[in-house]
């Protein structure tokens, strides 16, 4: 008894020391606290006064409008000034700094891989953790900035391997790969938004920075995630640039129409800070600044039903050096993609299916080669090579639970097939890039409302051709059967088949 009266008695005296503490704190907030209270009322004594004297102006008999008038004009500046006022107290009250998110994940993917010689590589438990630390502020109602932090890595320190993992921290993918324990800017830039452009009702924004444009159309399903605005099937990488979108719903009568222009820069030919001549191209490099521009157009979205098309177009994009491994400029890449999408089947058959959603999406990448002595093709061709991919899923309410929600994904490639989705998030390597047939099911259900989910996932790669995760050139995009890989003595190093069966917790708030 003794014990916890002394308890008591320590925890009384610590609490009122701190409150002492704190005192000059409270009595500043108090203060602020009744100045607002004071504008406020003096505020809504300007308005009524306001919505007085208008009235007074509207009518034709006032002998004193122009007197009327002035002392209208000199409220309404008084007005303005009151707040601005209540604005400055807010953003000292209610704090004028960067509004913090998290998104962490611990993930364990068991990894399965059988060669083209018939031979099998595999890991049974890789563990790793995934933050994104989601930042943003609105400075007013026009101007916005939203950036994320990420830090992406297996448990402990890596072993040795026996290939180069120069290619892991690669710009386009830095903040994808499980890698180090490096925390890096996956996105940061400034969005400015309007009602109106050149007085029509045409909604617009402008962006630029490090945009977001992985986890985009469809692919942001299974990954549980808001969609970015690049459509997946063709686009999924990190990348720095501007965007500019036009909503154009008013001008077409049509739900949710818009389109939307992006241009950016994937590597930047720029010598080292302390060379020479730094920060420029030195002319003896043998790559060049990549640059990619494109349009999304969204002609119809409901919410129900929705459909959309992309365009891309990439320059001077590389591939290893033979030999050598350096990198080399090798060509430029067309990409268009479109897709079509039902969410919530039919109109009230059943709550199962107007809680179900369907997709289907189609794609084509033709190569540019760039020819010349010395050049080494695209795809392991001079010519202009054109591949094709479709993708379709489903994702579905669980029988077995209340919130979750079961996937269903199919998608096929051709042997000339190349996106740049080497962003996806897979341990096995992009599905969508596959040269070949993929197949995906998973399962997510909430454990606690949205905050801590949980996910099953499998994913089955059979490929036809070699070349899936490469590049863009003849030496890591040169598309081989399993036969051919084998006559070539690299039956040892193409894989034929790769799973991963995947399980995750992730917390977000």
């Amino acid at each position: 008894m003794k014990q916890r009266i002394l308890g008591s008695v320590i925890t009384a005296a610590l609490l009122t020391t701190n409150a002492f503490s704190d005192d000059s704190l409270i009595q500043r907030f108090e203060k602020m606290e009744r100045e607002m209270a004071a504008l406020k009322a003096e505020l809504e004594s300007i308005k009524a006064e306001n919505s007085r004297l208008s009235t007074q102006l509207s009518t034709p008999s006032n002998t004193n409008s122009k007197q009327d008038a002035t002392t209208s004009a000199n409220i309404n500046e008084t007005l303005e000034d009151i707040q601005d006022q209540i604005s400055t107290i807010n953003k000292k009250t209610n704090g004028d700094n960067l509004k913090f998110g998290v998104d962490f994940r611990t993930s364990v993917d068991n990894l399965h891989y059988k060669m083209a010689d018939g031979s099998t590589h595999k890991n049974d438990a890789v563990f790793s953790n995934r933050l994104w630390l989601n930042m943003g502020y609105a400075a007013n109602k026009n101007i916005s900035f939203t950036g994320q932090l990420a830090y992406n890595k297996i448990f402990g320190e890596r072993a040795q391997t026996t290939q180069s993992p120069a290619m892991e921290g690669f710009d386009w993918i830095s903040g994808e790969s499980a890698y180090d324990d490096t925390l890096r800017v996956r996105s940061a830039y400034f969005l400015y938004t309007d009602d109106e452009l050149a007085g029509l009702e045409i909604p617009w924004t402008f962006s630029i920075g490090r945009r977001p444009s992985t986890e985009g159309h469809l692919i942001n399903f299974r990954d549980d995630v808001k969609t970015s605005s690049p459509l997946a099937h063709a686009i999924n990488v990190e990348f720095d640039g501007a965007s500019a979108k036009f909503g154009t719903e008013e001008l077409t009568g049509l739900a949710g129409s818009y389109f939307k222009l992006c241009a950016g820069r994937g590597m930047s030919e720029a010598e080292p800070r302390f060379s020479s001549a730094p920060y420029t191209g030195n002319g003896s490099s043998k790559t060049n600044n990549i640059d990619m521009a494109g349009i999304i157009v969204v002609p119809y979205d409901d919410k129900q039903f929705s459909t959309g098309f992309q365009y891309t177009y990439a320059n001077n994009l590389i591939d290893q050096e033979a030999p050598g491994g350096n990198m080399e400029t090798v060509g430029g890449l067309h990409t268009a993609t479109a897709f079509a999408m039902v969410n919530g089947i039919g109109d009230g058959w059943s709550e199962f299916l107007d809680d179900s959603l369907i997709f289907i999406s189609g794609a084509v990448s033709k190569t540019d080669p760039y020819k010349g002595s010395g050049k080494q093709g695209m795809l392991g061709s001079f010519d202009s090579e054109t591949g094709y991919s479709y993708w379709i899923g489903t994702q579905f309410p669980s029988l077995i639970s209340e919130e979750g929600r079961w996937g269903i994904e199919f998608n096929h490639g051709s042997s000339f097939w190349r996106p740049l989705t080497y962003g996806e998030d897979t341990l096995i390597g992009s599905k969508i890039a596959a040269r070949g047939d993929a197949y995906e099911v998973y399962f997510t259900e909430p454990l606690v409302d949205d905050i801590l989910t949980f996910q099953l996932r499998y994913t089955y790669i059979n490929y036809d051709y070699s070349g899936s995760n490469g590049f863009f050139g003849s030496v890591t995009g040169t598309p081989m059967s399993m036969d051919q890989a084998i006559g070539a003595g690299y039956g040892d190093n193409v894989v034929d088949k790769a799973q991963d069966i995947r399980a995750y917790l992730r917390y977000k708030f």
